[in-house]
This record gives structure tokens, C-alpha cells and sequence, in this order.
């Protein structure tokens, strides 16, 4: 990289992804594509176009690189020595193997740290499945830090797309001078000053954002404690024109009615365990931007407590929710990271972070909602017949909820930690039925 080419600085929010590995599993999340393999076709070769397909995302053959003391942020630089093998692998699904073996595996791959001396993903294409040679899954997983959501659904529509000419000729990629560096810092200090004004009012906002009117620390629950290395993963599938025909009947989206469902869901589920709680707060991220390229990554969002009753008429329960929703959107997206962002950066260096999430009092779960393309995508020749988030827990948080909704599917994945919340499965069968509650049409 030579000094007139711009220096790549992982954002005050990507910092916030970076903080949050000092939890018990390392915060990476990805996806599950659900593959046919054409007649004709074979595993290998598949592998063989997508990679050449990585050619074309400059992100997954960049590491990121710190920096001497007084220099700023991380950078972000070319991976001189990338080695596509070290990322890209076939797995054989030992058999009989199911989409349950499938998750296993995707599981697995969430919770093994990344090495950080290289660019921060994997992919493992999974053979074997049902013993059908035409099925296949590949998982895709990387560090938060690489981008938010919005960002990985432009990795994989370009990873889609039509096969790179490579890049001959490209350069490698040059030390960056401590001096130069540092020069580049003190820019950006000088450039922050200029934007104090917007940063003080977004600060406000985010305050607005974390408040939960009226609430104080949560009552403690079994739902929070703190988790262990491991993670369980469960598959939920619903047609997503009834949910969205639902959920505009009462004036409220889709992300609405999951979380109306989830803490309906939660309630039987605590119930079950001799709890009682009628109102939960589920962490709900807001993103700053609508959609991106492979060249804007990175992390553009913030998060937003969002108390939502889980007893009551389903209809009013879903009232509330959107009413909570829409509230929350009038204000700056993405505000709240202006607060949490410091705080987590401050916690991480002083050693306090995972004690702090581990004690937290302010959520019961998360759940992230994506809306992914609406026309079925094709990769390297493989018609991708289905697409499973995969979402991260941390903390003392032992079940979240990752949704997306993909070519008239919608798929909400629970993660859990198993040894917190043995009873995943039942959680599931309790949100399933309250889906299906709530987009079952009523009669005159």
C-alpha cells in the first residue's frame, strides 16, 4: 500500500465487535446456504468457482492489522500471503446427516475463534447431506468486526454473482510508517472536533435510544446467566406472505410479529420452568443503512431495548409492539453505539467487560430481523434453495433469535447456549405455535 492510497480504518462501531470477544465464544456470525448441485456439477468444482469468486470481495483477502501505541484504530490491510485453502474446505457429513448434522457443524464453526494473522472468515462446504449427491450446504461464517448484516448480505450476493477475471497485476500490500499513521490520526482527531456539534446530539440520541421508559434492572430470570463455549442451533420455517399479511393488518411489520411471538414464547417456556415474567425487553439492532456494497462494510447499526408484553390479546400485544417500533425508528439510527461503543472499549481495557455482560439486567434476549433477497440466487452454478442465519449470544444472554427472509421463506434460527437453555427445542415448538397464532386468519 503505498502512502497516497487511503489508509482502512475499522470504524468506533466495529471496535464494539472487537470488545465483545472478551465474552465466553467469539462474536462471529454468518449464514447456512442450502445448495443443489446441478447433474453435471461436483463439490470440488464448486469450490473451485467460488473461489474465484472471493477475488471480487477485497474485504475477505484483507487481515486486520494493529497499530503501534498514539496511531488510532486497527487497519485494515492486504493479506500478502492469503491462502484460499486456509479459509475454504470440503466436509464430508458423516451419515445418516440431516440439516441437524448440519447445524451441528455450523455450531461448531460459530464458537472456534478465527485466527486473527489472517482475514477474518471461513467457509465450509458440506457434502453428504440426506446421502443425496446433489445436496450440499455451505457455511459461511465471519468476526462481526468484518461487517454488520446488511454488509454480509452483500458479501454473499456478490459471492453469487457472475465468476472474476482475477487481478493480475495487483500490487502487495506495503507497511504502513508508524509516522504516517500517526499523521493520519491526528487528522481524524481534528476532524472529530469539527463534528462535535453532531456528535453531542447523537449521543442524546442514543441515550434516548438504551432508556426503557418507566423500567429499572430486570427481575432476575433463568433466561440470563452467564453462558458457556458452547452453542445449540434450531431451525424455524414460515411463509412469509402470511406473516407479512398478518402483521400489516395490524398496522405492524414483520420484525414486529417475531417479537411479539418470542416473548409469548419465552413466557411458556419460563412457565415451564416455575418463572414468571410478563413483559420482557429484547434487544432489537437498528441499522443506519437500508443496503451497501462490498466496498462500505463493516458495522452501521446500533440497538434498541424494546419492551414487549407477552400476555394479553395477541392482536393488543402486537399493537404495542409496533407502536414501540415505530417510536424508536423517528430517531437517528444506529445512535446508541455513540454511547455503548466508549463504555465497551473502556470495560474491555480495564478487564471489566465480560463481568459486566455477564451480570447485565437491562435485556432478556436479542432478536435480529434481515430482510434478504426476495428471488431464489444461484452460487457457482448451485441453485441456493434455502438460507439460515446464524446470529451470536454473549454474555448472559442464553437464547437469541436470528431471522431473515429469503425468496418467500421466512427462517428464525434460535442459537442457545445448551447448557443454560436444555430446552431449546421446546422453545421452539412454543414460537412455532405462536406464529401460527398470529398469522392464522380469523373468522367474521
Amino acid at each position: 500500500m503505498s502512502p497516497a492510497q487511503p489508509i482502512d480504518r475499522i470504524s468506533a462501531d466495529d471496535l464494539m465487535s472487537l470488545a465483545a470477544d472478551s465474552g465466553s465464544a467469539p462474536m462471529q456470525v454468518g449464514a447456512i446456504l442450502a445448495l443443489d448441485i446441478a447433474p453435471g456439477q461436483t463439490p470440488a468444482l464448486l469450490l473451485e468457482k467460488l473461489t474465484g469468486r472471493i477475488r471480487a470481495v477485497p474485504r475477505l483477502r484483507q487481515r486486520l492489522t494493529p497499530v503501534p501505541p498514539g496511531c488510532g484504530r486497527p487497519v485494515w490491510m492486504k493479506d500478502n500471503h492469503f491462502d484460499p485453502d486456509h479459509h475454504l474446505g470440503l466436509v464430508r457429513c458423516p451419515a445418516p446427516c440431516g440439516e441437524e448434522g448440519v447445524l451441528r457443524i455450523a455450531a461448531d464453526t460459530l464458537v472456534t475463534p478465527l485466527p486473527r494473522d489472517r482475514p477474518l472468515w471461513v467457509a465450509k462446504l458440506i457434502t453428504g447431506i440426506d446421502q443425496d449427491p446433489h445436496h450440499a450446504a455451505l457455511v459461511f461464517v465471519f468476526h462481526h468486526v468484518l461487517t454488520d448484516g446488511i454488509g454480509g448480505l452483500a458479501v454473499l450476493q456478490t459471492l453469487a454473482g457472475p465468476e472474476s477475471e482475477g487481478d493480475p497485476g495487483e500490487e502487495a500490500a506495503l507497511p504502513l510508517s508508524p509516522l504516517l499513521l500517526a499523521a493520519d490520526n491526528a487528522r481524524n482527531h481534528l476532524k472529530g472536533l469539527a463534528r462535535l456539534p453532531a456528535s453531542l446530539k447523537r449521543l442524546a440520541a442514543g441515550a434516548w435510544e438504551l432508556r426503557v421508559p418507566g423500567r429499572k434492572r430486570l427481575t432476575p430470570t433463568s433466561l440470563n446467566q452467564p453462558t458457556g463455549p458452547r452453542r445449540q442451533l434450531a431451525v424455524l420455517r414460515f411463509e412469509l406472505e402470511a406473516v407479512k399479511t398478518a402483521a400489516r393488518a395490524q398496522g405492524a411489520t414483520v420484525n414486529d410479529l417475531v417479537l411479539t411471538a418470542a416473548a409469548a414464547a419465552l413466557n411458556r417456556l419460563l412457565l415451564g420452568r416455575g418463572e414468571t415474567v410478563n413483559e420482557f425487553v429484547i434487544s432489537v439492532p437498528f441499522s443506519a443503512r437500508r443496503q451497501t456494497t462490498i466496498n462500505h462494510l463493516g458495522n452501521q447499526n446500533g440497538v434498541i431495548p424494546v419492551p414487549v408484553p407477552a400476555t394479553g390479546p395477541a392482536d393488543v400485544r402486537l399493537c404495542a409492539v409496533a407502536a414501540a417500533t415505530r417510536a424508536a425508528k423517528r430517531q437517528p439510527p444506529g445512535a446508541s453505539s455513540a454511547l455503548l461503543g466508549p463504555l465497551s472499549r473502556l470495560l474491555e481495557r480495564t478487564g471489566g467487560f465480560r463481568y459486566v455482560i455477564e451480570h447485565q439486567r437491562l435485556v432478556h434476549t436479542f432478536v435480529s430481523d434481515l430482510r434478504g433477497p426476495e428471488h431464489g440466487m444461484r452460487l457457482s452454478g448451485a441453485e441456493v434453495t434455502g438460507i439460515i442465519p446464524l446470529g451470536a449470544i454473549s454474555g448472559n444472554v442464553t437464547v437469541a433469535f436470528a431471522v431473515l427472509s429469503y425468496a418467500g421463506t421466512l427462517t428464525i434460527t434460535a442459537i442457545a447456549d445448551p447448557d443454560t437453555c436444555p430446552d431449546l427445542a421446546e422453545l421452539c415448538k412454543e414460537l412455532t405455535s405462536e406464529v401460527q397464532a398470529l398469522t392464522t386468519p380469523k373468522g367474521p
